[in-house]
């Protein structure tokens, strides 16, 4: 089994100022010469965290994160003004240039993926290559899936905590009733809303219950942001067109990729990468038998790694050839 690169510092970090109010934090780390990739965090609203940068090898990578609109390190936090996936694509496009990279490889996971995908199709000839786990389409019955009907069978008993927040009355619409408490003007409301909507993320997100993947979604700074941004987003269906993902994946042609995802995966249901990889057949799709949603199992970190060294040595053996 493969395990992750040890965790290094960045030698480069940026605060790029895009749509006002909104500045992006951004850094950059392994080798400045290496091959371009870059980290597209989950969420929306989820935010980086250090050990992102050990899924490559940073004698081959140049990683660079980045921390979304309202996420993370990026200001104002937990901001929604000015914040939806078009603008995130463009923010991206902004990364690129100002860091002087003209192709690079995508890697994301969850919303990581939608994103990813949707800036793939957006400007494919941007792309080397792609990474993409726990594949998000964000199609309306995804979202129901996880925020009204679906998940709850599997997880009845988190599920009474996360409904617990909302009355009776308006559990019909559970996204519309937690994105009401969420932007709200009762703070204290506000931050029981954003915890239980985390928290019933990270207990879903792991095959096998994991305390620390919890903790990390209770931290009430990323709980705040995550359950903020999530929510704006999901009640305008991910700002996408119906299906649209699936529906342009022709724009994907020739750019290689790699699919991961956990078989028992109750956040995205393996259903969104089956259908992902039968309109884009120069990708691999991989499925961890043993594995749920979260990218830290050991069976999706092994296969995460393996492709990202994969991929630098299809990359590099390219670029010696046409040397």
């Amino acid at each position: 089994m493969q395990t992750l690169y040890p965790d290094i510092k960045p030698w480069q970090r940026h605060h790029i100022a895009v749509e006002p109010p909104h500045i992006l934090y951004v850094d950059e780390s392994g080798n400045p010469e290496g091959i371009p990739v870059l980290f597209i965090h989950g969420g929306p609203g989820g935010g980086c965290s250090g050990g992102d940068r050990s899924f490559f090898d940073p004698e081959l990578y140049r990683i660079i994160i980045f921390d979304q609109r309202g996420s993370g390190r990026s200001t104002p936090h937990a901001a929604l003004e000015s914040n939806s996936t078009d603008k995130l694509v463009a923010d991206i496009e902004v990364i690129r240039e100002k860091l002087g990279i003209e192709r690079w490889v995508i890697f994301g996971g969850s919303w990581g993926s939608t994103l990813g995908l949707v800036y793939a199709e957006t400007w494919p000839e941007r792309v080397l290559a792609m990474i993409l786990r726990g594949i998000f389409l964000c199609r309306p019955q995804d979202l129901h899936w996880f925020y009204q009907d679906g998940a709850s069978h599997v997880f009845p008993d988190y599920w009474q905590d996360f409904i617990d927040q909302i009355p009776e009355n308006e559990r019909g619409n559970l996204m519309a009733a937690y994105y009401r408490q969420l932007t709200g003007d009762n703070e204290i409301q506000q931050m029981a809303a954003a915890k239980a909507w985390s928290i019933w993320e990270g207990r879903c997100a792991t095959l096998r219950p994991n305390p620390d993947v919890v903790e990390s979604f209770a931290d009430p700074h990323r709980a705040l942001s995550l359950s903020r941004i999530e929510a704006h987003y999901f009640v305008n269906k991910a700002f996408l067109d119906d299906n649209q993902i699936i529906r342009n994946a022709d724009r994907l042609a020739g750019i290689p990729g790699v699919i991961v995802h956990g078989r028992y995966d109750m956040v995205c249901p393996l259903d969104n990468a089956f259908a992902l990889h039968q309109v884009w057949p120069d990708a691999e799709l991989q499925i961890i038998r043993d594995a749920g949603h979260s990218s830290r199992e050991p069976g999706i970190v092994d296969a995460l790694v393996k492709a990202t060294d994969m991929i630098a040595k299809k990359l590099l053996h390219k670029t010696d050839a046409t040397a």
